[in-house]
């Protein structure tokens, strides 16, 4: 075999194999790297968090709790706060002089009654002792109980449908307006019957929640106000 040829050979495979020496030194070089930054970060993460704690140590984030006198100047300043309304429609009969001859003595008519309900909760109401502050900040309200703000008819909306006077008997004056008290009476009987009270008292709450977390104020819990309680009077022996 040629001596020239047997050089090329060996110059040949001299090459590959300093190709594959440094091939695996650099696969060496990448799988130190990588088990360097495994153990480091654990590191660099409790550094992170030791540092973060020291400083909220050393530097506390002050907790700054609401002041009650404020507060009630922002809430009282609601005044009546109107929450709920019912509009009602009932026929009301009014009637005198009914019996055997009220076809000639009897006066009755039949009133059309329209009328609206309105119920809230008066925080002009509210004192220095129904608002404190919790020493978690939370603040903690008693507000007074719902009733009714308004009971009135549509004077436009409510008629006398019909009306039935005897032949003997002059209108009775007065038997209208009556029958117009009755019905206002009988509007707040009915709202209160089908629990305006409550959904007043609840639709309160909950936009003085909204109201007093747009002022600042991120925990609150409401209480209702007690019933009063009378103290029997005492009638004296005669």
């Amino acid at each position: 075999m040629p001596l020239g040829y047997n050089a090329c050979t060996m110059q040949r495979n001299m090459t590959i194999f300093l190709v594959v020496i440094a091939l695996m030194v650099a696969l060496i070089g990448v799988g130190l790297v990588l088990s360097v930054r495994a153990v480091t970060q654990p590191i660099s993460a409790v550094n992170s968090n030791l540092a973060t704690q020291v400083a909220s140590i050393l530097n506390p984030t002050p907790t700054v709790l609401p002041d009650p006198i404020t507060l009630i100047h922002e809430v009282r300043a609601l005044s009546r706060l109107e929450t709920m309304q019912y509009t009602l429609e009932k026929v009301i009969t009014a009637e005198v002089g009914q019996g055997t001859l009220d076809f000639l003595f009897g006066d009755q008519l039949l009133l059309i009654a329209h009328g609206e309900v309105i119920a809230g909760v008066d925080l002009e109401k509210i004192g220095a002792d129904d608002i404190t502050v919790e020493e978690d900040g939370r603040v903690v309200i008693v507000l007074p109980r719902a009733e009714i703000f308004i009971a009135a008819l549509d004077n436009e909306k409510t008629y006398v449908y019909d009306r039935d006077i005897g032949l003997l008997r002059k209108a009775e004056i007065g038997l209208e307006s009556e029958a117009r008290r009755v019905a206002q009476s009988e509007f707040e009987k009915a709202a209160t019957e089908d629990g305006i009270m409550e959904q007043a008292q609840v639709n309160a709450e909950n936009f003085l929640y909204r109201f007093l977390r747009s002022i600042g104020v991120q925990d609150v819990r409401f209480e209702t106000a007690p019933i009063p309680e009378f103290a029997p009077t005492a009638t004296p022996l005669s």
